[in-house]
């Protein structure tokens, strides 16, 4: 019979207050990661106790080894920063997150720093730094739009560029926004709310009025975009799976001198009408080969909203691929 070999590791903590940033409250991370973990955790008096199956042991060792060094950096660990630092460790790679969560991009306009939040976020903005047409591609709360108008305003605010362009395709309302009430401005926010919301977020409600009234921020749909040029511009095209193929070309067209470009969608939130392609995954699949242009995909370990939305996720994965 197989004899595996057990373990048991002793972490010193430094008072009460870091048990407590470790474990939660009301010890609600630790309980999370215990009942996933084949080993047992325990907190005695200052100290942190695993034990178990060797390997187990130490993937939980780096775990908290790597959240205890954040904790004393100063960072708070969240419940999505536990279960990820988790996820990483089982593969012994927990370390990665120290560098993801010491640097920033940027600071909300209250002064809290932004940090990317998963490996697949660092890429998506590395890789937004470096080309001038980027897709991040993946599911709901990975922060592909987010973080594009974090990179955009930074961008703004460095002289990189002159304006940001941000844009969405209508098709709630079929591109055709004339049977909506009130004026265009009206008209258009529903549809363009995301984008203002992260906006509001970096630059604060009155900076964000003030940099739409002087065109250093335009936001309208994707109709609009038809016929023109765009230079020394950050341009976001948001839900870009609602787009056609055709409205795909066009706005891949538009790109001027000095300019990047950045399209998120999520390929399975898809609302165009019955037997029409989604632009976005046709654009996937033609622009693959062009190595200036940069194809991020997000997995739903990128997801940084509540725990629930990834396993949200993961079902309906689970479930369209058993009806395939």
């Amino acid at each position: 019979m197989l004899q595996i070999e057990s373990k048991t590791v002793k972490i010193p903590l430094g008072n009460a207050a870091e048990g407590l940033a470790l474990f939660g409250p009301q010890d609600k991370y630790l309980r999370m990661v215990q009942e996933q973990a084949e080993a047992s955790i325990a907190s005695r008096e200052a100290e942190i106790v695993i034990a178990g199956p060797a390997a187990e042991v130490d993937s939980l060792e780096q775990l908290y080894t790597v959240l205890l060094q954040l904790v004393r950096g100063g960072y708070s660990p969240t419940e999505r920063d536990v279960m990820y630092a988790f996820d990483l460790a089982r593969n012994m790679q927990a370390e990665e997150l120290l560098d993801l969560l010491k640097s920033q991009i940027t600071t909300t306009f209250r002064g809290k720093p932004i940090r990317v939040k998963t490996i697949g976020q660092r890429h998506y903005v590395k890789t937004i730094r470096k080309r001038d047409i980027v897709f991040g591609i993946g599911p709901a709360g990975t922060g592909k739009t987010y973080l594009a108008v974090v990179l955009a305003v930074a961008a703004l605010k460095e002289g990189l560029v002159k304006r940001i362009v941000l844009t969405r395709p209508a098709v709630e309302a079929g591109e055709n926004l004339g049977f909506l009430p009130g004026d265009l401005q009206e008209k258009v926010d529903p549809y363009l709310r995301p984008l203002y919301d992260a906006l509001h977020d970096v630059l604060g409600p009155e900076q964000t009025v003030k940099a739409i009234e002087r065109g250093m921020i335009e936001i309208a749909p994707l109709a609009y975009m038809r016929g023109r040029t765009l230079d020394d511009a950050f341009i976001i095209l948001d839900e870009a799976q609602n787009t056609t193929p055709e409205q795909m070309k066009m706005f891949l067209t538009r790109l001027g001198f000095g300019s990047k470009m950045v399209i998120t969608g999520d390929v399975t939130q898809i609302d165009l009408p019955r037997g029409k392609n989604s632009g976005l995954i046709e654009a996937q699949r033609i622009l693959r080969d062009i190595e200036e242009i940069g194809i991020i995909l997000f997995s739903e370990q990128d997801v940084v909203r509540h725990s629930l939305v990834q396993k949200i996720i993961v079902a309906y994965n689970i479930d369209a691929e058993n009806k395939a």
